[in-house]
């Protein structure tokens, strides 16, 4: 028997139960089992008390009852490459949070390679540990490919895999972001923009570079330069583009990019942004640091991930859809772009 450090005999914690639960939210257990396992079907202002209850006392359903019950796991699957990268990681972060939120767990299938057969494999793995449905962040052209080998009984969402997609899809308008980050260095007067890309078949790079391009119609579009997503590939190029006394303003598909391109800016002697002002793209936690502080766009991945997930929760329950969903982003003026 536990003790107290009096000697006395201590209160056993006892863990709570559904009806526990209930009993707080004031609701039937019933409502509480349909809060946990179809929220949709159940008033926001009940499940919000429900949801209340459950924080409040620390409930941890039982998952090998509740799939007794409603024939689900309570278990997602993820399917995601290099989570290494900002965006990709941010996604899967936001995605775990918002199934958390309604007591899902996400198990995850980590890619090497963005292929047709890999992508494939990975939904397989996840399928073998009985999750409910799939979340695929895979936003490369392959993605296409890959979803059309999918199981018809498979639930399944796409996050930023492109327009040729017959699953449910939500990706962040990359496109918009872009127009947005190149129409704020022409309205500070210059007379082009200069574009340091993504990777080629990578469609938020390709969706990046579609947006410089369709700000700059009418002017002069100079030639991109492609980069790799890493401070250094920005670096490299950031000295070929430094050497060059036209270049007065520069839009960069990511904030790493950006961050090694301003190094070589200023190394050749050019400021930022006196001589040249210079956008990014992400938003990195770190990008209001960068000296000078990040001109950058901004994704909402909180929303990004929700969305994700209400989207998979439909096609959980039956709906059967291909509907697709944009999340618009935002431009953080800051210190490395100014009036020319």
């Amino acid at each position: 028997m536990t003790t107290s450090s009096g000697g006395e005999p201590a209160e056993r914690t006892k863990a709570a139960v559904l009806e526990d639960v209930a009993g707080l939210a004031g609701v039937s257990a019933m409502t509480v089992s349909r809060v946990l396992n179809a929220p949709e079907k159940v008033r926001p202002e009940t499940r919000a008390r429900v949801l209340a209850a459950v924080q409040e006392l620390g409930y941890r359903p039982n998952f090998a009852a509740r799939s007794l019950v409603t024939g689900r796991s309570g278990v997602l699957g993820v399917v995601s490459f290099d989570t290494t990268l900002y965006g990709p990681a941010s996604t899967l972060y936001a995605i775990e949070r918002a199934a958390r939120e309604h007591d899902y767990l996400v198990n995850i299938a980590s890619l090497e390679a963005m292929t047709r057969r890999s992508i494939a494999e990975g939904v397989d793995r996840l399928r073998q540990q009985s999750v409910d449905g799939v979340i695929v962040i895979v936003p490369h052209e392959s993605a296409a490919d890959g979803l059309r080998d999918l199981p018809p009984d498979l639930p399944v969402v796409d996050v930023g895999g492109g327009e040729r997609l017959s699953v449910p899809a939500v990706a962040v308008d990359h496109h918009a972001g872009a127009v947005r980050a190149t129409r704020h260095l022409l309205e500070l007067g210059h007379e082009t923009v200069h574009h340091l890309s993504g990777p080629a078949n990578w469609i938020d790079a390709n969706n990046r570079m579609q947006g410089w391009r369709h700000a700059l119609r009418g002017r002069e579009i100079p030639p991109p330069l492609a980069g790799d997503w890493s401070a250094n590939s920005g670096y490299e190029q950031g000295k070929r583009l430094s050497r060059d006394p036209s270049v007065t303003a520069v839009f960069v598909a990511n904030d790493p990019m950006a961050l090694g391109l301003m190094r070589a800016f200023r190394e050749a002697g050019r400021r930022v942004p006196e001589d040249v002002s210079v956008v990014g793209y992400d938003d990195v936690p770190e990008a209001a640091h960068f000296w000078p502080p990040l001109t950058t766009v901004r994704q909402n991945f909180a929303t990004l991930g929700r969305q994700a997930f209400q989207l998979l929760l439909n096609r959980m329950v039956g709906h059967d859809t291909s509907e697709r969903r944009t999340v618009e982003p935002e431009l953080v003026v800051r210190e490395s772009t100014s009036r020319r």
